[in-house]
């Protein structure tokens, strides 16, 4: 299967057809025109191959899956539909099957006869995945249920096939480089109960192909560089596991770590004999040849043997004889059928959209706008600019063009489907001044964060709105939202009365953005940017259209159904009674870890669990044998006033006793006790203070625990990565040169400037400057250090024009320091002989500055510098975002210690109280 530049039939593609006879031919948007052209370049690619002999049509496939994933858009005749996500939020499979069904029929009057769809991905860790709203989502019998709706609805529209990316790309790890394969870490146990479970049901339901793809697969027993080129996956796990007969494509060879690491001529071979039956290469010419030489190579050679190459062409020639025919072929129906279907399917477009926006929390009651502010008010806008979808054809087309330094606008830019963000966010705004009858200010917003412009329209209007697309992904989005969320709460009235500001926030792409933040209390999601959604979006804000689309995935299904186990008494934990067993507990745990793996718990007693913090209620509890007095099994909690988080701090069980559903009574017991709590807003897995696991460890046993966090009710798919680390040595360091000079030149620039507090005379303001961060335990770990005037202080940065505080650490020094108590990491390597340990904590950053990394490695330095001084010889930072790029504390000598899942939960929405 082969690609090519161009709108007409090229050259190449002829010789290709011609010479080469090869059978399928996949368009993509740079091919396609509009619906009357493509419908011609169809003819004139099957009339070549009908002219060269071949005795059956080519197949001619094409990406369409809606949203803002379409190769070929015509504003007339070629209507938009919903993502895929978007489709799975109205709750409807009928619905499904129907658009489905009317998207087969589109492109199939234009001469295709293969859609690469449905995408049968699993969003198990939804929050980092690049595939978004091109996945149904994290449920994986839901995709499966919706998978098989939109298979059914293409086949009815007269299609092939096909399932991807097989075996799943919905929790893919990126290393960074282009020449790094993404990984798949999960084992073939763990895809079997989720990832697998929709492409075996397609399978069943008669599949005709699929797409298996390039990522790389590391767990135990599989260590796998290209999936597509693997026979352990295409013949064994895909052909003899899952029993599929059907045609299986390869990714395409052409990919950049794929041609780089082994070469296109010899993973044709690779592919062919893992069991593809189709060898994907998506433009370019001499890298089509140089495959084509490689099989006929193989052949030679009789490394592929030609009973392999017939088992293709028996799938092959099946699937064409299902989809297309040289009559059907040769007289594509184009524009007239198009002409026909185009009323019908207007309104289905605009009944799915209306269906799918979703309304998840309005709180306040801001709906419908008309009801909010006066026809004479100001409304504001506030967009980001984005580009199209990466995985979209579109997105390549914008690259090529600009490229090309093409004068003409991009395909994406011309496209009412696929339009830029800037654009189609303008027509938004002209939408609702058409809609309301008064004036709507829009501007946009990026990186920098808020702006005084910014500040003023805010100030200015009387209701604000925040778009976020991918917010998950795209950070700045989050902060720029929670500072605008920030200057509406501290409205005032002209008689200096507080007034919330009414504050909408609308995900416009991944509705994970904002899904378990019930600070923002009106959250509306419209699952893809395109003209039609944001036309729904504007109906919903004014009351036109009563908004039933509701989250899909385990998000809205409450939390899953607790497994049956044995219940065990669990008590109350007694520090007098149980501290001593408590810690041999710990070493228990501790001495079970495999050697090439760091504890979590090594260097935490009983003393490290136990905060006797007048602002956190504990309540820890025990599985205990009554006779011997030894514990079973230990977890903590802490519910944090200041923030009203309820925190499972610790969980763990003897090795000896796993599996016996000691945990399971003890988490029960934890939610029970977390749920009473008064003015419990969201529930944790991690916590800062005690910084001993900051969330789910993801060390030897990630998946196990990952999975068993699920299935307790915990939505994993939302996982946040947080780290400790470690910088050592500290006696031979010296601050990175080129850093320095960066981080001086960036915050003189800025013009910040730095000091060192101690004690409570100036608490206060670095509270306030807290607060604003509204994270678990922040506000906590502060004022441990400010109490504790010897062995822990706070640096600042403040703003010179105005004084304003922008930044601050805090940095704690040895084992003496009250803070180490409770970073059990501290005492490890502090008794491991590298001499005396200091630390670093809670680095918060004002969201209202642009210059974010900078000044979080300046404090980070500063506070380096600081525990050398002090004599101590490594510095532990326990808690950091693993969403950062860590090249500069790389620089700076920092390495990972231990790495966490951090877990959220809104606890006004955990619908199931576990058992007593």
């Amino acid at each position: 299967m082969m690609g090519f530049d161009g709108t007409t039939v090229t050259p190449q593609i002829r010789q290709l057809i011609q010479e080469h006879h090869i059978g399928s031919i996949l368009l993509t948007a740079k091919n396609l025109k509009s619906a009357e052209d493509t419908t011609q370049l169809v003819y004139e690619l099957q009339k070549t191959a009908h002219e060269a002999g071949h005795p059956v049509p080519l197949t001619i496939a094409l990406d369409q899956e809606n949203g803002g994933v379409n190769s070929l858009f015509d504003e007339i005749y070629i209507r938009q539909y919903p993502s895929a996500m978007g489709i799975t939020a109205t709750g409807s499979k009928d619905l499904a099957f129907e658009v489905a069904k009317a998207t087969a029929e589109e492109i199939g009057a234009c001469g295709i006869n293969l859609i690469m769809g449905p995408c049968l991905d699993v969003l198990t860790n939804a929050r980092n995945q690049p595939l978004g709203v091109r996945a149904m989502g994290d449920d994986p019998q839901e995709v499966s249920d919706y998978g098989l709706a939109f298979m059914d609805g293409y086949k009815a529209g007269g299609l092939a096939t096909l399932g991807k990316h097989f075996p799943s790309y919905g929790n893919l790890e990126f290393l960074g480089s282009a020449l790094d394969v993404p990984i798949i870490t999960e084992s073939l146990e763990q895809l079997s109960l989720s990832a697998l479970i929709p492409f075996r049901n397609a399978i069943h339901q008669g599949l005709d192909s699929m797409m298996v793809g390039g990522c790389a697969m590391s767990s135990e027993g599989l260590d796998i560089m290209h999936a597509c080129l693997s026979n352990q996956v295409v013949d064994g796990l895909l052909r003899s596991d899952l029993k599929f007969d059907g045609v299986v494509i390869s990714e395409c060879l052409e990919m950049e770590a794929l041609s780089h690491n082994i070469g296109v001529g010899g993973g044709t071979v690779m592919a062919v004999n893992a069991g593809c039956d189709m060898v994907l290469l998506c433009r370019s010419f001499s890298v089509q040849q140089d495959a084509i030489a490689g099989l006929k190579s193989g052949i030679k050679s009789s490394m592929i043997t030609v009973s392999r190459i017939r088992d293709s062409l028996r799938r092959v020639l099946t699937m064409k004889a299902k989809s297309t025919s040289w009559e059907k072929a040769l007289n594509p129906p184009g524009i007239s059928l198009l002409s026909s279907l185009q009323p019908s399917h207007t309104e289905l477009s605009k009944r799915a959209y209306n269906s799918s926006i979703t309304v998840v929390r309005d709180k306040s009651h801001l709906l419908p706008l008309s009801n909010t502010i006066g026809p004479d008010e100001e409304l504001l806008l506030l967009t980001p600019l984005v580009k199209p979808l990466a995985a979209s054809a579109a997105a390549k087309a914008v690259i090529e063009s600009m490229a090309a330094g093409s004068p003409e606008p991009a395909t994406w830019e011309r496209s009412a489907s696929v339009m830029s963000g800037e654009r189609v966010f303008r027509e938004l705004g002209q939408s609702l001044t058409r809609q309301r009858n008064g004036r709507v200010l829009h501007t946009s917003y990026t990186a920098n964060g808020v702006r005084p412009l910014h500040e003023n329209l805010i100030n200015r209007a009387s209701a604000v709105i925040v778009l976020t697309a991918d917010a998950n992904r795209n950070m700045y989005q989050q902060g720029f939202t929670k500072h605008v969320a920030m200057i509406c709460n501290m409205n005032f009235t002209a008689g200096g009365e507080k007034k919330q500001k009414p504050f909408i926030v609308v995900a416009v792409s991944s509705p994970y953005d904002f899904a378990l933040d019930p600070t923002v209390g009106t959250y509306i999601c419209t699952y893809d940017f395109t003209e039609t959604a944001l036309t729904s979006l504007v109906k919903v804000l004014y009351g036109e259209i009563n908004p039933t689309g509701t989250l899909p995935g385990t998000i809205s299904q409450g939390q899953k159904l607790h497994q049956r186990g044995q219940h065990w008494l669990v008590e109350t934990y007694n520090e007098e009674r149980d501290a001593h067993a408590l810690d041999n507990l710990i070493r228990a745990v501790v001495s079970d870890t495999p050697p090439n793996y760091r504890c979590e718990l090594s260097g935490a007693s009983s003393n490290t669990l136990t905060l006797h913090h007048s602002d956190v209620l504990e309540a820890h509890f025990v599985v205990r044998n009554s006779s011997t007095h030894a514990l079973y099994g230990f977890c903590s909690t802490y519910f944090f006033k200041t923030t009203g988080t309820g925190v499972i701090g610790a969980l763990f069980v003897d090795p000896t006793r796993r599996k016996l559903s000691i945990g399971r009574s003890l988490h029960n017991r934890a939610i029970r006790t977390l749920l009473q709590r008064e003015g419990a807003k969201r529930f944790q897995l991690g916590s800062r203070l005690p910084s001993i696991f900051l969330g789910i460890p993801t060390g030897h046993e990630r998946r196990r625990l990952r999975s068993w966090f699920a299935n307790m009710g915990w939505n994993t798919a939302l996982s946040r990565p947080v780290c400790s680390m470690v910088a050592r040595n500290l006696s031979y360091w010296t601050p990175p040169e080129e850093m320095s000079k960066g981080v001086s030149s960036a915050t003189g620039s800025a013009g910040f400037e730095f000091d060192l507090v101690y004690g409570w005379l100036l608490g206060a303001g670095v509270l306030d400057h807290v607060r604003t961060s509204n994270r678990q335990g922040l506000a906590e770990v502060y004022k441990v250090a400010l109490d504790d005037m010897a062995g822990s202080g706070v640096i600042r940065a403040k703003r010179q024009e105005d004084g304003a505080l922008v930044g601050t650490v805090v940095v704690y020094y040895g084992v003496g320091s009250a803070l180490a108590e409770f970073v059990p990491a501290v005492r490890s390597l502090d008794e491991g002989n590298q001499g005396p340990v200091g630390g670093i904590s809670s680095p918060v950053i004002s969201p209202a500055v642009g210059e974010y990394s900078a000044l979080l490695q300046a404090l980070i330095l500063l506070a380096v510098k600081q525990i050398k001084q002090r004599g101590c010889n490594a510095c532990v930072l326990d808690y950091m975002d693993g969403d950062g790029n860590f090249d500069g504390l790389s620089a700076m000598g920092f390495d990972v210690l231990n790495t966490f899942e951090e877990t959220s939960s809104n606890a006004e929405t955990w619908s199931m109280v576990p058992p007593s």
